[in-house]
């Protein structure tokens, strides 16, 4: 493979040596367009999807910046989800562990659902890098336990879902704590209005990056229709579960109340399953964490505030209970399967009141194919857009044919019947030019 390509930005050795353990070669476009920035302190938007190399954009020059000479905070990292703050953190000590005794970086990840009064206790030496919820380490900042006031950076990573959650206020409390000329780094999925007024408070001229996605979704994913046909849906649900095979599948839901009903329901039929979502205590959400890594399901029942940023290995099928209102989440969802090559199946139960959904989906890319269990197998349906596919060649025969049968500037008696068996003819035609083609 030769030497890696990340020497360029003349970072420490350790972190070379870290890159190269960790089998980086290559750095990925928005590494390549916010590595130069971050290494010389600029603030920096990074609007980018999941998997395309975000967190080393910002680890790798940040952790390079740090003086481990200066016991005080240097860099704070908030992430929305306990989860994330937590993946976060590993990554910080695969970077880290290469650093000599001299030289060493302490590190810290701080999430709720931990002992608050034991992690005060031994702040009493501050950690040069901090991750972390936005809660925590607020509650932190109010206790005078951590000091941000010496930050250089603060990155803050997944914000739209900061604002969907409803933890910008922390964020800008933490923020409002740090100095003035602060380096920010944000990075998300999307860039929402809401977000803009936060983003100008604290950034002047910073640099964008905007990495869209090669396409829309994974090209080795398989995306699969499933109609309801006003059936029972957790029948059709329990039906397509026991005709397939997964390594691991996620079964996602809209709302905490489904994710309950659809695990219950499951659990009740003999099927073995986890669940995740917002509802569960942070005990429960570690132990689910823990059982899914381990193998323990083939089945995890999530909703989409729950599972995004989790980084959960080996997910082979993903199947939409229900169609996200909010179209953006489809491709999050579909997107925690065919990582790193591998190929995924993401299949959706639908109805007709999912159809504009779906047409949207279609016109950003996304290829479905219809299916359905018969007998026990499962067989390809006919495409269900047939009807007002075959209305519309059929409108455009009918225009084409009026374009050349004009009305006859002195008329006859007779002529309309004239007219229309001409029509006719064109139309004949034309359908069967259309059968060669293959329309």
């Amino acid at each position: 493979m030769g030497q890696t390509k990340f020497t360029e930005y003349n970072l420490k050795p350790f972190i070379i040596e870290a890159v190269e353990k960790m089998g980086f070669y290559e750095p990925t476009d928005i590494q390549r367009r916010l590595i130069p920035a971050a290494l010389k302190g600029e603030s920096a938007i990074g609007q980018s999807q999941t998997g395309t190399g975000k967190t080393h954009a910002y680890l790798l020059p940040l952790i390079h910046s740090i003086h481990p000479d200066q016991e005080e905070v240097q860099v704070v990292i908030t992430a929305p989800t306990r989860e994330l703050a937590n993946q976060i953190y590993q990554e910080v000590l695969k970077i880290t562990k290469y650093t000599e005794a001299d030289e060493e970086i302490i590190s810290k990840c701080y999430i709720g659902g931990t002992d608050k009064k034991k992690t005060i206790e031994k702040l009493k030496r501050q950690p040069h890098l901090v991750v972390g919820t936005p809660g925590r380490i607020a509650d932190l900042i109010k206790e005078k336990a951590l000091n941000v006031f010496t930050a250089k950076s603060f990155v803050i990573d997944e914000a739209d879902l900061m604002l969907d959650m409803g933890f910008l206020e922390d964020v800008d409390f933490i923020g409002s704590n740090m100095p003035e000329q602060l380096q920010m780094l944000v990075f998300s999925a999307t860039i929402p209005e809401k977000l803009k007024p936060f983003l100008k408070k604290y950034m002047k001229n910073p640099k964008y990056a905007h990495v869209e996605p090669k396409q829309i979704a994974a090209e080795n994913i398989e995306h699969v229709l499933i109609p309801s046909r006003h059936r029972d849906k957790d029948k059709l649900l329990l039906t397509m579960v026991t005709h397939i095979n997964p390594y691991l599948a996620i079964i996602f839901t809209n709302t905490k109340q489904a994710a309950d009903h659809v695990f219950e329901y499951l659990r009740d039929h003999g099927v073995k399953a986890g669940i995740l979502h917002g509802g569960l205590t942070p005990r429960e959400r570690k132990k689910v964490m823990k059982q899914i890594n381990e193998l323990e399901y083939a089945f995890v029942i999530a909703t989409d505030l729950a599972a995004r940023g989790i980084d959960i290995k080996g997910i082979s099928h993903v199947i939409n209970y229900e169609l996200p209102d909010d179209l953006d989440f489809y491709i999050h969802r579909v997107g925690r399967t065919a990582r790193a090559g591998s190929t995924g199946i993401a299949m959706t139960i639908y109805d007709t009141s999912d159809e504009d959904g779906l047409a949207r989906l279609e016109n950003m890319g996304i290829v479905f194919e219809n299916k359905e269990i018969v007998k026990g197998e499962w067989v390809a349906l006919e495409d269900r857009q047939r009807r007002k596919k075959r209305k519309r060649v059929a409108d455009e025969i009918d225009e084409k044919a009026k374009h050349f049968v004009k009305k006859p500037k002195k008329v006859k008696p007779g002529y309309k019947k004239k007219m229309t068996a001409e029509l006719e003819k064109i139309k004949k035609r034309q359908r069967k030019l259309n059968s060669r083609k293959g329309k």
